[in-house]
């Protein structure tokens, strides 16, 4: 059997099979002869996440060959995009339109498909998560037929499809949002835990783009903003700190250091105190984490899924070294971010059940009746799914 892992090593499998697509009409064949035979199946990007959404399938299909841009409509200023584009890929893509993303995260090797399916984001204030921008998606649903979902046509109950979880069927395309390209000008410096802890509110107000990490270590953190500039880049764009470039040269960075990851999203009032208990969880009981903690901002939006559905969102997240047991951190965590109304991030850790899930999302029985409709034999569904599935 073959083997699939996800980028930090800590998830495996040995799917039944591995199989690679490379067009809409061989993607509908295979989903339909998996539905005949009864046959589960996951998509996978870059493998980017820590959530257990790939493993404990039957089969494993790879989208990494259908990628780039599609088409552009100019006047509205979107793009059909194939889903297994990468979105460093991407950023240089619609550059050449005089496009970018509105938003993306600190990583950019995952795919497009994959990062709007979960949620991902950077940061910012007034800035929604990239699956904000997903207005139309073309996918194969359980039956193995071709659906075209737009926005304009579904109204209020598209809302359950930009946040996916790949469990409605094989995204092939997405149509994203998108805006003039900009140049953002990023600041960084240090300062120590007593005094982030004053100024957070105060950097929220005042930076739209904000974020820091700490270092427990150290007890301090490294505080990060960027705002949209007129000036034109500058060259060679620096490592990290004091660049000026186009955005999408500007919000990915390198991380290489395998870890593990856990986010919670909390209200965006809530954030500085969340924040605060989870430094002293780290000062008092966990001494021996290095890793940082990151402080990142999110506008809301409708998506049911979405971490920020309906209401102006602090993200956090902590980390641990993939060769070490995160298990008692994570999960004085989790609870200190579940009194604070926290929503995980669905490529990350979490052990919420299903009715923790549907307590945290308002629309969670909503989006499975969507999911169902969608693919009703429960192909895309993998050993994870029916678990939360089950207990709600």
């Amino acid at each position: 059997m073959p083997l699939w892992n996800n980028w930090s090593g800590r998830l495996e499998h040995h799917p039944e099979a591995l199989r690679f697509v490379r067009t809409e009409e061989d993607a509908a064949a295979l989903v339909a002869g998996a539905s005949a035979r009864g046959v589960s199946l996951r998509v996978v990007g870059s493998g980017h996440s820590h959530a257990p959404l790939v493993i404990g399938a039957d089969e494993i299909i790879d989208v990494g060959a259908m990628a780039g841009v599609i088409s552009v409509d100019e006047a509205s200023k979107t793009a059909w995009v194939a889903a297994g584009t990468p979105i460093y890929m991407l950023g240089p893509l619609l550059h050449q339109q005089g496009l970018a993303l509105h938003n993306q995260g600190d990583i950019d090797r995952q795919t497009i498909a994959g990062a709007t399916a979960t949620g991902t984001h950077g940061t910012g204030r007034t800035i929604a998560n990239l699956s904000h921008a997903v207005k139309g998606l073309r996918l194969i649903d359980g039956h193995g037929e071709l659906r075209e979902l737009r926005q304009s046509d579904a109204a209020e109950s598209f809302y359950a499809y930009p946040v996916h979880l790949g469990a409605m069927g094989l995204v092939t395309a997405i149509e994203l949002q998108l805006r003039d390209a900009f140049v953002l000008e990023e600041r960084s410096w240090t300062v120590p835990g007593d005094s982030l802890v004053d100024s957070i509110s105060e950097m929220t107000e005042n930076h739209d783009r904000f974020e820091f990490f700490w270092y427990p270590k150290a007890d301090q953190a490294q505080i990060k903003t960027m705002h949209e500039v007129a000036e034109r880049p500058t060259y060679p764009v620096a490592e990290e700190g004091a660049r000026r470039a186009y955005s999408f040269e500007v919000l990915p960075n390198h991380r290489p250091h395998k870890h593990t990851e856990m986010e919670f999203s909390v209200p965006m009032s809530e954030g500085p105190a969340c924040f605060m208990e989870i430094r002293a969880l780290l000062q008092n009981t966990f001494q021996d984490v290095a890793w940082p903690v990151e402080y990142r901002l999110l506008a809301q939006d409708h998506a049911w899924l979405s971490n920020a559905y309906q209401r102006d969102t602090v993200t956090i997240s902590v980390h641990q070294d993939v060769r070490l047991d995160e298990c008692e951190y994570y999960r004085a965590c989790e609870a200190i971010f579940r009194a604070y109304g926290g929503r995980p991030h669905w490529g990350k850790v979490n052990e919420l059940t299903g009715q923790d899930l549907e307590a945290a999302y308002p629309r969670w029985r909503d989006w499975w009746a969507a999911r169902d409709a969608l693919d009703p034999n429960g192909v895309f569904l993998n050993d994870y799914l029916r678990q939360v599935r089950a207990q709600v």
